[in-house]
């Protein structure tokens, strides 16, 4: 099963409505907010390599609040 991290960025003072729509998408696995850079950090899982794709391009990216974003892809040994 594919699965990637993501790092958020959110617009100013959207952090917490980025933060709840992420937790209900089914497939998010962790949602964590961060003191930093990023505001938010994401592990999420789909059933193969090109659903994860097109929901890291059509769904995640276009959340109300989302400034940016940074994709790692995890792979396995």
């Amino acid at each position: 099963m594919p699965e990637a991290f993501v790092l958020f960025k959110t617009l100013p003072a959207h952090e917490r409505e980025v933060y709840l729509s992420l937790t209900g998408h089914d497939a998010v696995v962790e949602v964590h907010a961060l003191y930093g850079e990023f505001d938010l950090l994401v592990r999420l899982t789909a059933d193969d390599s090109n659903t994860l794709a097109k929901m890291l391009m059509t769904e995640f990216r276009q959340i109300e609040g989302v400034k940016d974003t940074q994709t790692m892809i995890a792979v396995e040994y």
